[in-house]
């Protein structure tokens, strides 16, 4: 079933955005996408969401293979956090990405040797970045009618040339948020931009994929996004797509490593469903497999502790590290709230659980300041009103396995 000949050629890749070597599951979301892809008028667009490790990034590679394939043009790239801070960064952003795909098609302009007088003359364009740029300066208006311009200049370019659709997607689109304090609504105008041009009949759709806050953030932005996009919201794999996950990469004769009813019972457990996860268990796992097979010994259990001991290091511990103290005692205080993945708590509950395990609890105020504070980290985020969940995939089961109870009671009493 895999594409990999050599017997002991590790095929898992948990790398952050790396395409899997078996895409389990998402059968439902690719056809949900492939539906978008298919309307005669953009009604709806999509956004793309889901904790950390569950597959945003890869599972939009995907999509960009079905765009292409029905005839889209594909612009797009991370919506990193400085193009989310003000318009004009939005909008470089935006221009940026849609000149990759435009810089080779051309449009007439005024040529600059055409003067008072003469006939009016043109020449041949291409629509580079600074061509762009050029036509969004030179129009009149606010930035969103400037962008509006230079997209439906870009689209009639496009349609000259053949490509009439065109999908803008941003991955990491949770940064774009308006500012009001800076006078800066990148959100909005992106929102106000795409509508606005949707209800021309432009056949524009915008993909967002982001962290859970993203789509609170467009909808605080422009009410009216609530009916502009789809929302997706990316879980953990079933049990029987955590088995696929961990067994196809494997599946093919030349293979010399196999992992066992145990084995993939405990990797599917420690993953949690998750798969970043799945891929960086089954990689270490797979390591440790081979060498004992390349030496002609029977392999033995998976080294399932050893390899938790690894992830730990490698993926939460920096995380944790750059958490102050006073932080790290509510995230514990949460973790024993809560009995599982993906379960929400409340501000009262953490209040009541911090009474009864540390000497000196938070009050109501603290706590609310703290969450906030997290919520802004990337460490927790609303769920609904009054209700919060850890916005790291498995952090709460981290901070019980490696933050001695002892220690946070300690560290709590002498403050």
């Amino acid at each position: 079933m895999g594409t990999f000949a050599e017997p002991f050629e590790n095929p898992y890749r948990p790398g952050a955005g790396h395409y899997p070597p078996h895409l389990a599951g998402r059968e439902d979301e690719l056809g949900e996408f492939d539906r978008l892809l298919g309307q005669r008028e953009i009604l709806e667009n999509m956004v793309l969401t889901g904790l950390r490790g569950v597959g945003k990034t890869v599972l939009l590679a995907k999509f960009r293979q079905q765009a292409v394939s029905r005839g889209w043009v594909w612009v797009g790239a991370d919506m990193s956090e400085p193009a989310g801070l003000t318009e004009g960064n939005l909008v470089t952003r935006l221009l940026t990405d849609l000149s990759l795909v435009t810089a080779g098609v051309s449009v007439e302009v005024p040529s600059p040797a055409a003067g008072f007088g003469r006939a009016e003359e043109t020449e041949t364009a291409f629509l580079t970045f600074p061509a762009l740029m050029a036509i969004f300066d030179a129009t009149p208006g606010l930035v969103s009618d400037k962008l509006k311009h230079v997209l439906e200049t870009a689209l009639a370019a496009l349609n000259r040339n053949g490509y009439s659709k065109v999908v803008f997607a941003y991955d990491e689109a949770h940064s774009l948020a308006d500012h009001s304090d800076t006078g800066e609504y990148p959100a909005s105008v992106l929102l106000e931009v795409f509508q606005s041009l949707q209800r021309r009949g432009a056949p524009f759709m915008l993909v967002l994929a982001g962290l859970p806050t993203l789509f609170p953030r467009l909808v605080e932005a422009r009410t009216y996004a609530e009916r502009m996009f789809r929302v997706v919201t990316l879980g953990r794999l079933s049990e029987g797509e955590q088995r696929e996950a961990i067994e196809a990469p494997i599946d093919f004769d030349e293979c010399l490593v196999r992992f066992d009813e145990e084995a993939v019972a405990a990797i599917a457990r420690q993953s949690g469903g998750y798969p970043y996860f799945i891929q960086f268990i089954c990689r270490e796992a797979f390591y440790a497999v081979a060498q004992q097979v390349e030496a002609g010994e029977e392999p033995s259990a998976v080294p399932i502790e050893a390899i938790q001991l690894k992830l730990d290091t490698d993926f939460f511990a920096g995380r944790w590290a750059h958490v102050t103290e006073r932080r790290r005692h509510l995230l514990w205080v949460a973790a024993h709230v809560v009995s599982g993945p993906e379960e929400e708590f409340t501000l009262q509950e953490l209040v009541a659980k911090g009474g009864e395990l540390l000497k000196k609890p938070f009050s109501s105020s603290h706590a609310n300041q703290i969450l906030v504070e997290l919520a802004e980290d990337g460490l927790v985020y609303k769920s609904r009103f009054g209700r919060y969940m850890f916005a790291v995939p498995l952090l709460g089961e981290f901070i019980l396995r490696t933050v001695p109870p002892e220690s946070v009671q300690q560290a709590s009493s002498s403050r």
